[in-house]
């Protein structure tokens, strides 16, 4: 009874955890099993959590960084290392991504922001609407998979599996995801005979590779002398900051600081300089200090702003993660969560095959929920059976915020697949047609990620 009311709310257009609370209270009320105090209980106890204290923080930290001007500085970087390609732009437009992933950790936040910046700047170089689109949105899917991410934060509070070793996870297989895309851009550039956008210049490109060399260089040198010379990991830290902005002050990079979000997100996570909570709260101090006081972009009025968005957003967020809790709850006291791995695992037991039916479910489901919302269903239901099949949760959870990213650009309800048709000026119909030659990317780098699991869980396993 209870997911027949769940789904007749749903079909009925009730918004998503509306549904989830509002069948949980009908099913108590007419059963008259349990006090119908105990919904508000529930939904109050399922948000009341010290890791769900890093959902706001990181939408904070990604608005912030959206709205402080770094959106061009990142552009700009991009189009030095890979710029002078054939398919210049389309390659630009998946390492911006890759980086700004770093920063906002929602597919929405990378298509509001660089895609308001690529899809002009791909239109004006003489490129098809329909390309930019497409490679906008493929590549706007990493936002969610390269760490900090919003829906990782949710999985792992609901999963109780560690946010860091999560955020590790999501690395490797969002570089292989890139790669796919960028192999796809240069299909269509020797397909269409497209040249570079600019001429290659050393000068340039050195400049740009010496940026990424101290992104990655500079915590790599913090890690020796903490974990070899066992230098104080606080002061390191600390000295380290003020070197890396004496740096830019004296030679002026273009987009070394933004970049160092993850790195100091996941780099402090990993030596325990600070939890995923504190780490969220440090990324946002990050981006005030960089868009308030050091590039000068971000006004106080502005912030102001960011700020009550973020409320706004937060809410809904959290709205959801407290409906779902008490729906959860209740499918797990009435047995239903174990009637249906029961059923599941009558079907198979097969780890594969398991993989290949939970991948066509979540890619159902992707349709028509959005992220946050499809994996507080999802977790309760499907884990039981993860763990009865010695799946690893930290694998699945990084599947399932694959499929879940997919459906984000997947008709009828894609948040994504809007914002582009938006940005570009066109119609839905176009959009859609547009980002089908996208999904060959994606369904193969989906599936590589299910049956090679080493891809998601060799950085974990090194640190955790």
């Amino acid at each position: 009874m209870l997911q027949s009311l769940f789904l007749f709310l749903t079909i009925a257009g009730v918004p998503i955890a509306i549904a989830m609370s509002a069948a949980a209270i009908i099913y108590i009320m007419v059963s008259g099993n349990l006090p119908s105090f105990v919904v508000i209980h529930r939904m109050i106890s399922g948000i009341d959590s010290f890791p769900l204290l890093a959902v706001p923080f990181f939408i904070l930290a990604g608005n912030l960084m959206n709205n402080a001007g770094i959106t061009n500085r990142i552009f700009e970087i991009a189009m030095a290392l890979v710029g002078w390609l054939k398919g210049g732009l389309g390659h630009v437009n998946v390492t911006a991504s890759i980086i700004f992933s770093g920063m906002s950790g929602t597919a929405i936040a990378d298509a509001a922001g660089l895609g308001t910046v690529e899809i002009k700047a791909m239109k004006d170089a003489g490129y098809s609407t329909e390309f930019a689109v497409g490679v906008t949105a493929a590549s706007a899917t990493l936002g969610p998979i390269i760490p900090p991410s919003l829906p990782i934060v949710i999985y792992a509070m609901l999963a109780n599996v560690s946010v860091g070793a999560m955020f590790l996870g999501g690395i490797l297989p969002g570089l292989m995801i890139a790669a796919l895309i960028m192999m796809t851009v240069s299909y269509f550039a020797w397909k269409n005979g497209w040249g570079a956008d600019e001429a290659f210049k050393l000068s340039r490109f050195a400049k740009g590779l010496l940026e990424l060399a101290i992104v990655i260089g500079w915590p790599a040198l913090l890690w020796l002398l903490i974990t070899q010379l066992n230098f104080p990991p606080r002061t390191t830290v600390f000295a380290g900051l003020i070197l890396l902005f004496l740096a830019d002050w004296k030679f002026r990079f273009v987009a070394v600081l933004p970049m160092m979000t993850p790195v100091l997100l996941i780099g402090g996570m990993t030596v325990g300089l600070f939890t995923p909570t504190e780490g969220a709260i440090a990324a946002c101090i990050w981006a005030l200090v960089l868009g308030l006081f050091w590039y000068k972009t971000l006004s106080l009025k502005r912030t102001i702003k960011v700020m009550l968005d973020t409320v706004e957003t937060t809410s809904v967020v959290m709205f959801i993660v407290a409906a779902s809790s008490i729906f959860s709850w209740m499918l797990t006291a009435e047995g239903i969560t174990a009637d249906i791995a029961g059923w599941i695992l009558g079907v198979t037991n097969e780890p594969w095959l398991f993989l290949l039916l939970a991948n066509a479910l979540m890619l159902f489901i992707g349709l028509f929920l959005e992220p946050v919302a499809a994996i507080t269903i999802l977790v309760p239901i499907l884990l039981p059976v993860v763990t009865q099949l010695g799946i690893d949760p930290i694998h699945f959870g990084l599947v399932m915020v694959l499929n879940l990213m997919i459906g984000l650009i997947t008709p009828p309800v894609g948040l994504v697949l809007f914002i582009m048709a938006r940005i570009a000026e066109i119609s839905i119909e176009r959009t859609i047609v547009a980002l089908l030659p996208w999904f060959i990317p994606l369904l193969g780098s989906l599936a590589v990620i299910t049956y090679v699991p080493q891809i998601v869980l060799w950085l974990p396993s090194q640190f955790y």
